[in-house]
């Protein structure tokens, strides 16, 4: 090797060496977070939201709905083969799917009022992957213990105890995930039926692949990532900044109050120093791992935990609850100009959502109260557009579809508005005076093969408006459908 390659050779490697530094100091990895148990009207209303969210999520598919023969009988299905979602009474086809998007700007408009008033309080109560979590760590805190034992283990060497633990652990939070993507699937397929189907392989494909998603991605996001979902994956963060204000309601370490801060002994005088004692215990109850009296950060979720924990603490050192609590930016100003706190709840962006949410809301209730349970589509056929028959007239044939969205059969009157001379048949059916009845099975489509005929010498013009119309023979309900009857123009 010459002198040169040398030289060349020994910079390549110092080169990689700097490199590999600088990759070093650029990504810390992650710290694992060991949440100490609070108790404390927070950490309850979190458990009341926790077993309330996932005891719908789990046993809404069981619940049954009576819909009539034929019908499937769950509550709440997505009814793929079938072309239907159920919700309890709401029964939605294809053709309404506007009612889902309007169920979808409701929760976004919903979102944005609770954040403008309350700040991240979704991500702290209702988010699935704070549910989730919240259970995961209720689970690995039952099998090892409470933070400081959680920690321990977590140094310890590895022995007998350590992977019996960690084994018993992961086991529960494999079953969680497990029951997790077994319920969603539930969601798409009758649940007594495909339940023991999954046991014994007789489920579809697509059952067991997400049911396997959804098992892995609980598992991991809940067991593993944690709080790095909320602070690297999830958008909000960055999103209700843009929703909130300085009149909103946050989780707040109130800084008048607390500061300076400092240990504190049994009998000293608080006289010339805040009452925050700075033991820690906000952060040690914090799922994300951050200090509050730092500040309002991304990272926080509003759950309130610190809360709880420093209520505790003032209690036992016998000053006010409240140094950590729900408190606006604005209150902190007032307070130090020596004004009374107030809380602006109707404010100009809170009435505005309130507002938008309202009127979607009637929209939606408005069409689904006055939402027809028939309808009529109608095919024209187009290649030819038209037939001349032997004896010069002409002919259009026609697709019509009723599309009865009742659960029991009807008879439906059908007719069809046109030129005086036009006459109506049908394929398999009986035509009366122009008009014909169809039975249409509920909660189905009943199709008829419709031909129009108009003698040679009444086409006067190329297309003739005509209108198909049904009519319920039973309650009179209507449907119409405009269209058009084509034929050669007559000079």
């Amino acid at each position: 090797m010459s002198v040169t390659e040398a030289g060349s050779s020994v910079e390549r490697v110092e080169v990689q060496a700097v490199n590999s530094a600088v990759s070093r100091q650029l990504y810390k990895a992650r710290e694992p977070i060991y949440p100490k148990l609070v108790h404390g009207k927070f950490r309850f209303l979190k458990w009341i939201v926790l077993f309330a969210t996932l005891g719908v999520y789990y046993v809404l598919p069981w619940i049954r709905w009576e819909r009539g023969p034929g019908e499937p009988n769950q509550a709440v299905l997505v009814d793929f083969p079938g072309n239907r979602f159920y919700f309890f009474f709401i029964e939605i086809w294809p053709d309404e799917l506007y009612y889902v998007t309007g169920l979808l700007i409701l929760g976004a408009v919903g979102l944005f009022l609770a954040t403008a008033l309350f700040g991240r309080v979704w991500c702290g109560y209702t988010c699935p992957q704070t549910v989730w979590t919240d259970l995961f760590i209720a689970v690995e805190r039952m099998v090892e213990g409470d933070r400081n034992k959680r920690m321990k283990l977590a140094k310890a060497p590895w022995s007998g105890e350590k992977v019996a633990k960690k084994t018993i652990k992961h086991a529960l939070w494999l079953a969680i995930a497990a029951a997790t993507g077994g319920a969603w699937v539930f969601y798409f397929h009758d649940a007594p039926t495909i339940f023991p189907q999954l046991f014994t392989g007789a489920a579809p494909f697509s059952a067991y692949l997400f049911a396997g998603i959804l098992t892995f991605t609980t598992y991991i996001l809940a067991g593993s990532m944690r709080e790095q979902v909320c602070t690297y994956m999830c958008p909000w963060p960055r999103i209700q900044a843009a929703l909130t204000d300085a009149e909103t309601l946050q989780v707040t370490y109130k800084k008048d109050r607390g500061e300076p801060r400092g240990p504190h002994k049994k009998g000293e005088s608080w006289e010339g120093r805040g009452d925050c004692v700075s033991c820690r215990a906000c952060v040690a109850a914090c799922p994300m791992g951050i200090d509050i009296r730092d500040g309002a950060q991304l990272e926080c979720i509003n759950c309130a935990l610190c809360i709880d924990a420093c209520n505790d603490i003032m209690k036992k050192v016998g000053r006010p609850a409240g140094l950590i609590s729900y408190d606006t930016d604005k209150n902190m100003e007032r307070r130090a100009k020596g004004e009374k706190p107030t809380i602006k709840l109707f404010r100009s962006r809170t009435l505005f959502y309130a507002g938008v949410w309202l009127v979607v809301a009637a929209v939606m209730l408005f069409g689904l109260a006055s939402r027809a349970t028939v309808e009529v589509n109608v095919l024209r056929d187009r290649t030819p557009p038209f037939v001349q028959l032997s004896d010069g007239s002409i002919r259009n044939a026609y697709t019509v579809k009723i599309i009865n969205k009742a659960n029991s059969a009807r008879d439906f009157i059908l007719t069809l508005d046109g030129p005086a001379a036009l006459e109506v048949s049908a394929v398999g059916e009986t035509v009366d005076q122009g008009s014909l009845t169809l039975t249409a099975p509920g909660d189905s489509v009943r199709s008829v093969r419709l031909f129009a005929t108009l003698p040679g010498d009444a086409v006067t013009r190329a297309s003739e408006p005509v209108v198909i119309s049904i009519e319920d023979a039973e309650t009179g309900e209507t449907a119409t459908n405009p269209t058009v009857f084509l034929a050669e123009r007559r000079r």
